[in-house]
């Protein structure tokens, strides 16, 4: 069976392409319905839609698990380079626009300080008035999912990442070298600069959810370390609610830098570090066409100017255990 012209959109929507290469990314219908956000029927449903118009499966069983035919593999290459070629487009359009309009789309991992961020993008409004910068709090999967799908011009989040295979179309530019940081009320440690990972595990915490980036790597450095993970009394997905709890109940919290030296007038804990140290950055994280689209360029170097003019790295250097 042949798929014309009249009825190929009716065959091949937007909707339609973007479940299969969703499922042919998972290979696994219930966790690619699951972040969708639909039912595994309406999945299956769409799928065997493609499928009986072209004529043959894009998929097969081995047991439980799924695999794509020669037909998919065709499929999802094709799939691909028609976004490459959509996303070129887009790109291209956006770069013939002035870098003094338009609008710029950030996403930002929830858990990040934003003050700084706040500050920045109202000094940026005087430079760049007529630019209008939309910012978004969302999960590490829904930064991912966006800069994916071209949907961000920018994510601000925490590297490295093993949650990207491919890093291929990415670029990224530094923002801050990261530290975590202990928040207890032991007495014994209180003059400490610095305390091991398994005297720290000794003492209940409270943390971010299992799924959280600083969870996992906090969890890799256990394992690693063959240390025991602390006992967790609640978790929470904001760091302020964290820091709450934890001095509520005299609970530890293990928190980024960045975020106690933004609230350090706010924070009445003993502040230490752990050895051995976790290093991570915060990074924008943008495909690398976007650098050569005007206005993004121009919001990437008054970053910097920023930075500059407002001493923010001096800020930074500030002692944390004042």
């Amino acid at each position: 069976m042949t798929v014309g012209k009249d009825n190929f959109t009716h065959v091949f929507t937007s909707k339609s392409l973007s479940y299969f290469a969703k499922l042919a990314e998972n290979l696994n219908y219930t966790k690619t319905a699951r972040s969708l956000g639909i039912t595994q029927p309406a999945l299956t449903q769409q799928i065997k839609k493609i499928e009986r118009n072209i004529g043959t499966p894009l998929f097969y069983s081995v047991g439980k698990q799924i695999h794509l035919t020669d037909a998919g593999r065709i499929l999802l290459q094709s799939v691909g380079e028609m976004y490459t070629t959509m996303y070129t487009a887009i790109d291209k359009i956006q770069k013939s626009t002035l870098s003094s309009t338009g609008a710029i789309k950030i996403g930002m991992l929830s858990t990040i300080e934003d003050s700084v961020f706040e500050e920045f993008i109202i000094w940026y409004n005087n430079l760049q008035p007529d630019v209008v910068v939309e910012l978004m709090l969302l999960t590490r999967r829904e930064l991912w999912d966006e800069l994916e799908n071209n949907q961000l011009d920018l994510a601000i989040m925490y590297l490295p990442d093993s949650s990207i295979k491919n890093w291929k179309p990415y670029r990224t530019k530094s923002i801050y070298h990261e530290q975590l940081i202990l928040l207890h009320n032991n007495s014994e440690w209180e003059n400490a600069d610095t305390i091991t990972l398994e005297d720290a595990a000794s003492k209940p915490w409270v943390s971010y959810p299992s799924n959280y980036y600083l969870t996992e790597l906090l969890n890799e450095q256990f394992k690693n370390k063959l240390v025991n993970p602390p006992r967790s009394l609640a978790l929470f997905a904001s760091p302020h609610q964290i820091l709450r709890f934890a001095r509520e109940k005299k609970a530890c919290a293990v928190l980024p830098e960045s975020f106690v030296r933004a609230n350090r007038s706010k924070i009445s804990l003993h502040k230490t570090y752990i050895e051995p140290q976790f290093d991570f950055e915060l990074d924008f994280v943008y495909r690398k066409e976007k650098a050569n689209i005007p206005r993004i360029a121009t919001f990437l170097n008054a970053w910097d100017q920023f930075v500059h003019d407002k001493s923010y790295q001096q800020r930074l250097k500030d002692s944390v255990m004042r």
